[in-house]
């Protein structure tokens, strides 16, 4: 299959310039190796290869050694090599030496820290709408941040077309496939996961049923603030809610696997007398895992457009973690104890940020203006200074700035 362009290609290109190696860390089946093989010059697959599994407690060396950029595939499989690597980026004193990936975080993270300076990380997720072909990216994230204003031509991206794309997911190995093939590779992955990856991760066997129950919760209420201790009793089912320390193990479990993506909340200072609410947004790391949870269709989503209109912003913060991270920033959220909400605040590294509501509907546009107005007047600018932008983004339409200065984005604008 011909390789798509991922944003993550100039991270990665940026990043093997600057640093001994890098750790492409992600899902399983995101896309890691292919995009990494964009760069490396040679490979070792640790999943499958036995013979370097094996030579690896004999000497390291045989696997290390080979062409730079060097692909250290699913280096999770075998822990110990990761002082073997940075002993090597010690010795070799090069920048770009070898590229590691990894579809789990093992559960003893404590060899890991010694490479700090020596190897850097690069998150990668599914594809977002700008890489698929579903979005133009005639709306650059970070030039919202730089204070370009939004525009763009019409865009068509009707509801049942979203309830699609949700439904499939932003997966490389769907492309070419139909929306029913993808669904049902979908639910395949949600049941390979409760039935035996979570336990690989930290070898605790847990229920199949429990995990895919407690899947179902986070499902249910994606793309809001749900307590555990609400997942801990669904995932219980007939026998009583979860103890609150093993539904917290759960959810380290699947953030382990990276199917799980809080999205924090943002701290700032206020000059109104509110106080913020910290808990985090839940959200898998692409909505399409949620609908397979729910065993759910397009056809069922559209009778259902609340948890449609879920979804779709699950779906957004995706893309707007994708295109943020290629600008050096992160994806957070807003509310306070009055309930006032906002649904993405993207901030950079040097302190720019931008607000947007995420509304399905274009006739929802004005609710989320007049929100972002609202929230505003309750930030203390002098502080955290002006919003570079402030917008709501929708599914469909022009892409252009309204007179009170908050802009109307079509998610098929978007872009890195």
């Amino acid at each position: 299959m011909t390789y798509k362009s991922r944003v993550a290609d100039t991270e990665l290109e940026q990043r093997l310039s600057s640093a001994g190696g890098v750790v492409i860390e992600g899902p399983r089946a995101c896309g890691k190796t292919a995009t990494a093989r964009q760069k490396a010059a040679s490979e070792v697959l640790l999943d499958i290869d036995e013979e370097a599994r094996r030579a690896i407690a004999i000497d390291t060396s045989l696997v290390l050694d080979g062409e730079t950029p060097r692909l250290i595939d699913e280096w999770q499989v075998e822990p110990s090599i990761w002082n073997h690597i940075r002993r090597a980026v010690d010795n070799r004193a090069r920048a770009g030496q070898f590229i590691l990936t990894g579809s789990a975080i093992p559960a003893d993270d404590i060899t890991r820290h010694t490479g700090a300076g020596r190897l850097t990380r690069l998150r990668m997720r599914p594809m977002s709408l700008f890489e698929t072909g579903h979005a133009s990216g005639m709306i650059s994230v970070a030039g919202l941040l730089d204070g370009v204003p939004p525009r763009s031509p019409g865009t068509e991206l009707s509801v049942g077309s979203v309830a699609d794309l949700v439904s499939a997911g932003g997966w490389p190995g769907h492309l070419g496939r139909s929306l029913k093939q993808a669904q049902r590779a979908n639910r395949d992955y949600l049941a390979e996961i409760c039935r035996s990856d979570i336990e690989r991760v930290d070898g605790i066997r847990r229920d199949p049923d429990k995990v895919r129950r407690f899947l179902q919760s986070l499902a249910r209420n994606v793309a809001t603030q749900v307590a555990v201790s609400t997942m801990a009793k669904d995932a219980g089912g007939a026998d009583g809610a979860l103890m609150a320390n093993t539904a917290h193990e759960y959810l380290a479990a699947l953030d382990r696997l990276m199917i799980v993506e809080d999205q924090p909340a943002w701290t700032t200072h206020l000059r109104s007398k509110s106080s913020l609410r910290g808990r985090p947004k839940r959200h898998f790391v692409d909505p399409s895992l949620a609908v397979a949870a729910l065993r759910a269709t397009p056809e069922r989503l559209l009778k259902d457009l609340n948890l449609l209109g879920l979804l779709f912003e699950s779906m957004v913060i995706r893309d707007l973690r994708i295109y943020a991270q290629a600008a050096e920033a992160e994806v957070l959220h807003y509310r306070d104890n009055t309930g006032l909400e906002v649904d993405a605040i993207i901030q950079a590294a040097d302190g720019r940020w931008a607000a947007f509501e995420i509304k399905l509907g274009a006739a929802r546009v004005d609710e989320g203006a007049a929100n972002l107005l609202k929230f505003v007047e309750r930030v203390d600018l002098d502080r955290c200074g002006k919003p570079s932008a402030l917008g709501v983004i929708v599914s469909a339409g022009y892409g252009y700035m309204r007179e009170d200065g908050i802009g109307v984005l079509p998610v098929g604008a978007l872009g890195p």
